[in-house]
């Protein structure tokens, strides 16, 4: 009995160990990326250098709650009204402006409770500023915090703003921020697939921020009758697109640790499947299942109705079973450029109805894989079980030519 007793604390103490060990990891990882942070300055930090351009102007502000200025995460809206900024309307994006939407969400106009101004939504009845919204307006504001991907509705939100303030001749200053994900990959899109989530001919991952997409929108003549919009990028202090960028607030309800930010390129492809990522879940963007590989995989996890982040998930209330990657090494995607294909090309090889891997027919979320990926090809290599080397080499001339001019319009390393 005493040594089995003995056995048993041995064990709790290398689990105990083990457990220590991971966390110091965790630590000094998360230590080590907040040390990259601290040097960086968005463009809304900067307040000494629009500041003077908003003096005495009636100003439009397109905000979420990701639009903050300083280490203590101070609202740009709450702060620039405290410095006697005159801010006449806000618009807010997909999630709106508190960011509490869910996704794809219709929201309507409001007041704010708080500041009693009014807001716009640009994710409800209209995706684009009417003249009447701009009348009061003498230069608007773009300060949202974007996670690189073509399929992230924030591009799109920049792109229908640019063109209002094109339209009606308004000046938008924007206060660029940090890419989380800015590397370049995924096929371009073909344009007979254009899309709410999918606007422009750009690969899944384009490599940029937001300020710099404002300069490729314009440069590319991507606005309609290749108007032009005035723009003034406020860029980031202290930053090259290779360093590793911890985001200081969740930018919309699914993507609500650092680790979902960071696996969302590859992931959000699983949403033209039948495999969960984990909507309903407190880990979305994290986990992969499906009630179809019972048997195949061992991890399991159950969707259910979350106000606010998913209220209809995919497979609610039956269990997953599938990948855990609350733990995989985000840090190797970004290093090595690359989504990751291996994870759609397992779970469609693991599951037994392959003719039903793409077909969302029969759950409330339809999802095409065609719109997600922006090619039709896609569907039809991992249907045929072409090799990942295969797939990506579909994606040139492309994508090469992609990164050639993308170089015009970078402002960062």
């Amino acid at each position: 009995m005493a040594k089995q007793t003995m056995i048993k604390r041995k064990n709790l103490f290398q689990t105990q160990k083990t457990f220590a060990i991971f966390c110091a990891i965790l630590f000094l990882s998360a230590k080590f990326c907040c040390a990259q942070n601290t040097n960086i300055q968005t463009g809304a930090d900067q307040t000494q250098l629009y500041l003077p351009l908003l003096k005495g102007k009636n100003v439009g502000m397109v905000v979420n709650q990701t639009s903050v200025i300083g280490s203590k995460n101070v609202s740009s809206v709450d702060s620039l009204l405290k410095r006697g900024i005159k801010i006449k309307r806000i618009f807010g994006p997909e999630h709106g402006f508190r960011g509490n939407a869910s996704n794809g969400a219709k929201v309507g106009d409001e007041m704010d409770p708080k500041t009693g101004i009014n807001i716009v939504s640009l994710y409800g009845a209209k995706r684009k500023p009417s003249k009447a919204d701009l009348d009061s307006v003498d230069v608007m504001i773009f300060d949202i915090q974007d996670v690189g991907c073509r399929f992230y509705t924030n591009i799109n939100t920049l792109g229908d703003v640019m063109e209002a303030c094109a339209e009606f001749g308004k000046e938008l200053i924007i206060l660029d921020r940090p890419n989380p994900n800015a590397y370049v990959d995924g096929p371009i899109l073909d344009m007979k697939l254009k899309s709410g989530v999918g606007k422009y001919p750009i690969p899944i991952t384009h490599g940029m921020t937001i300020g710099e997409f404002a300069k490729m929108i314009n440069g590319e003549g991507w606005l309609p009758n290749n108007a032009q919009c005035k723009i003034k990028v406020i860029p980031v202090k202290n930053y090259k697109h290779d360093m590793a960028y911890i985001l200081p607030v969740n930018p919309s309800p699914n993507l609500n640790t650092q680790q979902s930010v960071l696996l969302y390129p590859s992931l959000c492809l699983f949403e033209g499947t039948t495999v969960s990522q984990g909507r309903g879940t407190y880990m979305p963007f994290t986990v992969l299942g499906s009630p179809y590989l019972k048997g195949i995989y061992d991890f399991t996890f159950t969707p259910v109705s979350i106000s606010g982040k998913s209220e209809t998930p995919l497979f609610q209330n039956q269990v997953c079973y599938g990948l855990d990657l609350r733990n995989y090494n985000t840090e190797s995607l970004r290093k090595s450029g690359k989504i990751n294909l291996k994870w759609m090309m397992d779970l469609f090889n693991a599951y037994p109805d392959k003719a039903k891997f793409f077909d969302r027919k029969q759950s409330k979320q339809i999802g095409n894989i065609d719109f997600l990926a922006g090619v039709s090809a896609f569907k039809e290599q991992i249907l045929a079980g072409k090799t990942e080397q295969e797939i990506r080499q579909s994606w040139e001339p492309g994508l090469s030519e992609y990164k050639l001019m993308r170089k015009k319009y970078l402002l960062y390393k």
